[in-house]
């Protein structure tokens, strides 16, 4: 058998830049394991194709959550990326960071090296600014990030709202506060998606020291004691497996990274013994502790202006669409999901921003459901730091089943009075003067709806997912019984086993995950080339 130095698990956000910065020193082999496919596909470079990507089995895992009860008993779509690049290659592409505090909170959790002071200079390290250079950015590094290529004047009408409410104007979401409205900045170049295989793993795929392989799906871990020294795989269909002399580094994603580290007999004794699987390690936090941005979409009819709604229905509409971003990489075929931000408190009696807004011009009955014949736009906002907990883990011992998803949105109290004012405060933006002179009609969720307890439910209606799942491998100190990984992401109980993805975050950022995942994988490299270095001078 094959052995390599290090061994990733999951070709996407994280894995990329790992592959990217292990492969570095040519005296590291390094094997890269990706599930998916590759991504010579048209509709994940053209920005609004994620249309296209999501819930199709060319790119996405094709999940689904069990029915929720805060959902009023609905199953929602739960889409992960598989293939290289993973989810960065189907997302929103949205630049966000975070909030510092929320940083401060992992640090103050007992995470040594987590505070956001400690964690910016890994934030800068990949940094490609297009238009900003100063102590809040970078440019030159891999990670393109540039203004959006369209604007809408509904838009801008919804940001002038915002002001009038109190919610200032900004053009700077990511200096550690982000309280505020503005457009969001986006990883495009030139209207094309950045996904992390375009920027970390393509320009290097050549080094002689990196081996990637797609269609490779890991099946199990080896151990000798409790060090990890081997890895499973399906590879185009016939098994295989590599001995790795240095570490395994489980990158993949919040859903799979758990479901992995089960089928290896890590986790919860009593979730393994359902599933008939061996203990090997006891970690009941292993799959627990998910957490997940639930977007409420509320809709709004408008008049006296365009919305996509009307372009995209109209055959003379689409072409000239589809004209403009051939000769320009401009207009609506550029768009990310969602063009302008908004970052506000929910109540006065909230220390810092707890919601967040991605505001569309246009609308739908649901997702995935044509757009509206009429002028309208989407007003969709979530709450940044749910209470509410779920968990993931395996249906069957093996990879042939569909894993168990259960968000739990909406289960906590305080989520569902957050949900009631979030619309409320919805509502007062969507009526202040700067968007009188466009008529706006509440469609959804319904002006009928006033008491807590009704905007409750009307939340279970108009929520889904905004994809940003993260914590089912948590970090945290040894002495934290539901902690898996340490602060240097090193698999408590275990050696030379890591996660490195959204996943470990203790609690969820306050916004877009995509870019806090990569720098937990920037910091991680940093510090598996530490230990590397140190286990060098152990053995000299």
């Amino acid at each position: 058998m094959k052995q390599f130095d290090y061994v990733i698990v999951g070709g996407g956000t994280a894995g990329c830049l790992l592959a990217n910065r292990l492969s570095a020193d040519s005296q590291n082999e390094v094997l890269l394991l990706e599930a998916g496919g590759n991504d010579r596909y048209l509709w994940i470079h053209v920005p609004v194709g994620y249309l296209y990507t999501m819930n199709n089995p060319r790119t996405d895992w094709c999940m689904k959550t069990a029915p929720e009860p805060g959902l009023n008993g609905r199953s929602l779509n739960y889409p992960r990326g598989r293939v290289i690049g993973g989810s960065s290659a189907i997302n929103g592409m949205i630049y966000m960071r975070g909030q510092a505090a929320d940083y401060d909170d992992w640090a103050a959790q007992g995470n040594s090296g987590w505070s956001w002071e400690e964690v910016l200079p890994y934030f800068l390290r990949h940094e490609d600014h297009g238009f900003l250079q100063n102590q809040w950015h970078a440019q030159g590094g891999e990670w393109r990030i540039e203004h959006q290529r369209l604007s809408w004047e509904i838009l801008g009408a919804f940001q002038n709202a915002a002001a009038e409410r109190g919610i200032p104007p900004t053009d700077d979401f990511n200096t550690g506060d982000n309280e505020g409205c503005g457009y969001f900045h986006v990883n495009q170049r030139n209207g094309v998606r950045v996904s992390a295989a375009k920027a970390f793993l393509h320009p290097v795929k050549k080094r002689p020291n990196l081996t990637v392989l797609l269609d490779a799906e890991v099946t199990d871990l080896g151990f000798v004691g409790n060090v990890a020294s081997s890895v499973s795989f399906v590879h185009q269909g016939s098994p295989e497996t590599v001995q790795v002399g240095g570490e395994v580094v489980i990158a993949a994603g919040a859903v799979h990274s758990p479901l992995l580290l089960q089928r290896a007999g890590i986790g919860d004794p009593a979730d393994l013994k359902d599933l008939n699987i061996s203990l090997r390690q006891a970690l009941p936090g292993v799959g627990k502790n998910l957490q997940d941005h639930l977007q409420l979409r509320t809709v709004f009819r408008v008049k006296n202006t365009k919305t996509l709604n009307e372009k995209a229905n109209r055959l003379l509409g689409r072409l000239a669409m589809g004209m403009e971003y051939v000769l320009s990489r401009r207009g609506p075929l550029s768009m990310a999901p969602s063009q302008l931000g908004c970052f506000a408190k929910s109540s006065s009696d909230q220390a810092r921003a707890n919601l967040e807004y991605h505001v569309q011009p246009l609308s739908t009955e649901k997702l995935g459901d044509p757009l509206h014949p009429f002028p309208a736009i989407t007003a969709s906002v979530c709450n940044l730091r749910p209470e509410s907990r779920g968990y993931v883990r395996l249906s069957e011992p093996d990879n042939s089943s569909a894993p168990v998803i259960v968000p739990n949105y909406l289960s906590a109290p305080q989520d569902r009075l957050v949900a009631a004012d979030a619309i409320r405060l919805t509502r007062s933006i969507m009526s202040a003067p700067a968007l009188e002179r466009y008529c706006p009609e509440e469609l959804l969720p319904g002006p009928d709806r006033q008491s807590d307890e009704a905007l409750s439910e009307a939340a279970g209606q108009i929520g889904t997912t905004i994809f940003h799942p993260v914590g089912t491998c948590r970090m945290g100190t040894a002495d934290d019984a539901s902690a898996v990984v340490d602060a240097r992401l090193r698999v408590h109980g275990l050696e030379r086993l890591r996660v490195v993805d959204a996943s470990v975050m203790p609690n969820i950022t306050s916004g877009n995950t995509s870019s806090p995942t990569l720098m937990i994988a920037e910091k991680a490299s940093a510090l598996i080339l530490e230990d590397q270095a140190a286990r060098g001078q152990v053995a000299d």
